[in-house]
């Protein structure tokens, strides 16, 4: 790849348990974009703000306990895929209510993690993954714009060596 692709991973931490984290993972300032919020407004207006812009984006949203939260977390994740279906969609959650958790949020979500040790390092290789992706869309767009201008400049070739045929047989 010719340059870095800039990623914006933006965090849904109400209690502040895993942003800062995030941050000490994500330190190198040219290649990522560490926003943290606190409130779901602040959140969904800055998503609004940024949807025009082509650029990487991963979604960190932090669980707890409650059931209340699963289902406002649900019609979270169906807000964000509306605002910019290509973000990515990141959960961390409770150990014991992984099963629930992915029983209750069944779509758009690209992982769910655990909150344990090892978690930032398994939401490291998952952004890793999402930049790939994103990365990938990115270069299939180019080919087929490339492969579409050869396939018209071999169409105009042959239509004018037939032109040129039938016009000048002599030469042929």
């Amino acid at each position: 790849m010719p340059k870095n692709i800039k990623t914006h991973l933006y965090c849904y931490d109400d209690h502040r348990g895993f942003s800062e984290d995030v941050r000490k993972r994500f330190t190198d300032q040219s290649r990522y974009t560490v926003v943290s919020f606190q409130t779901r407004e602040e959140f969904i207006n800055h998503l609004l703000e940024e949807k025009e812009y082509d650029f990487c984006k991963v979604a960190i949203l932090g669980l707890h306990d409650t059931k209340e939260q699963f289902e406002m977390i649900d019609k979270l994740t169906v807000e964000i895929k509306k605002i910019d279906p290509k973000t990515g969609l990141i959960l961390l959650g409770p150990p014991d209510k992984m099963e629930i958790i992915k029983k209750t949020l069944k779509f758009n979500i690209d992982a769910y993690i655990p909150k344990n040790t090892n978690s930032i390092l398994r939401v490291h290789n998952t952004v890793k993954k999402l930049i790939s992706e994103h990365s990938i869309r990115i270069f299939r767009k180019k080919r087929n714009l490339s492969i579409y201008v050869l396939v018209g400049f071999l169409l105009l070739s042959i239509l004018f060596t037939l032109f040129a045929y039938f016009k000048l047989p002599k030469y042929f």
